[in-house]
């Protein structure tokens, strides 16, 4: 592990980014719903993030979003900051043959057709998670087979002391839709590691995986992607619809009845409708088959 301490006083008048009060979070999460944030900021840049958490008290509550997917935040909002990092930390580089560096807050989407520009092959699957290569690494994410983690030579995070610190893979307990991240640091940027490949036919490849999720899921509607991990040898959707549940309704959420691994904001949904919903289904496929899903998706806040 390598660490650089960062000069707060040197990245200029801070802070340069865009600060919120009292921001309605249901406007940065993909599932529509979230209370207000005490604080939203939105850095200019590395620098400016850095010197930014170093200005903050020590005992100020952080929560940080990317695209806001695999979020579920409770009505009463966040008393504290949220770090928006989508817009903000979106460097892309081509370091070296078959090695990218990607900043945190570059959507997956882009992430994925970089790489086939480069004619680097391994990550099409990203073009279809609706989220950022920050979240991709705090959780592992993956789609059709592939997962981040094994194309990540290494990373680097940041702390609210300004440390700056350059990590490998074998820093971080990494698991299905899992990874144990150092307390009180955040994924700034990883390098990547992938194999050289034909461009038009990755360019195809991810086409075509855009084309089957567009048949299969229900995209276009406020959802946070996949609420259920797949347990070992099935998968969450077809246990939930063995269960009857595809298009069931607790207020404005529903059980998409395109994808029964998908919860859906009809419209109104609060995220106490989408947190009960989520229960139920749980607690239905352990009534009816005996196994307990386990949620990708992170509550924040008191839900009671």
């Amino acid at each position: 592990m390598r660490t650089e301490q960062l000069n707060p006083a040197a990245t200029g008048p801070s802070p340069r980014g865009e600060l919120r009060l009292d921001e309605p979070l249901a406007r940065h999460t993909t599932w529509r719903v979230g209370g207000p944030a005490a604080r939203l900021y939105r850095p200019a840049d590395r620098d400016d993030l850095i010197a930014f958490l170093c200005g903050l008290d020590e005992d100020e509550p952080l929560l940080w979003i990317g695209l806001g997917s695999n979020l579920l935040i409770d009505d009463s909002g966040w008393p504290g900051t949220v770090i928006e990092t989508q817009g903000c930390l979106t460097g892309m580089e081509l370091l070296a043959p078959g090695r990218l560096r990607l900043e945190a807050g570059v959507s997956c989407a882009k992430a994925a057709r970089f790489a086939a520009r480069q004619g680097l092959i391994g990550i099409e699957f990203l073009a279809g998670i609706p989220g950022t290569v920050g979240g991709a690494l705090a959780m592992n994410a993956g789609a059709w087979g592939g997962e981040t983690w094994p194309h990540v030579a290494l990373v680097r995070t940041g702390d609210r002391q300004g440390v700056v610190r350059e990590r490998p893979p074998a820093d971080f307990e990494v698991a299905y839709r899992h990874v144990v991240i150092p307390d009180g640091e955040w994924f700034l940027e990883a390098e990547l590691t992938l194999e050289r490949g034909d461009t038009e036919a990755t360019q195809a490849r991810i086409k075509a995986l855009l084309e089957r999720r567009a048949a299969t899921q229900p995209t276009g509607l406020p959802s946070c992607g996949s609420v259920f991990r797949n347990p070992p040898g099935d998968h969450a959707a077809r246990l939930i619809e063995a269960c009857g549940l595809k298009g069931l309704r607790f207020g404005g959420a529903e059980v998409s009845p395109k994808h029964a691994n998908f919860i859906i904001n009809t419209g109104d949904a609060t995220a106490r409708d989408i947190a009960r919903l989520i229960d139920h289904v749980r607690a239905e496929v352990e009534r009816c088959h005996g196994i307990r899903l386990i949620p990708e998706v992170r509550r924040v806040g008191d839900f009671r």
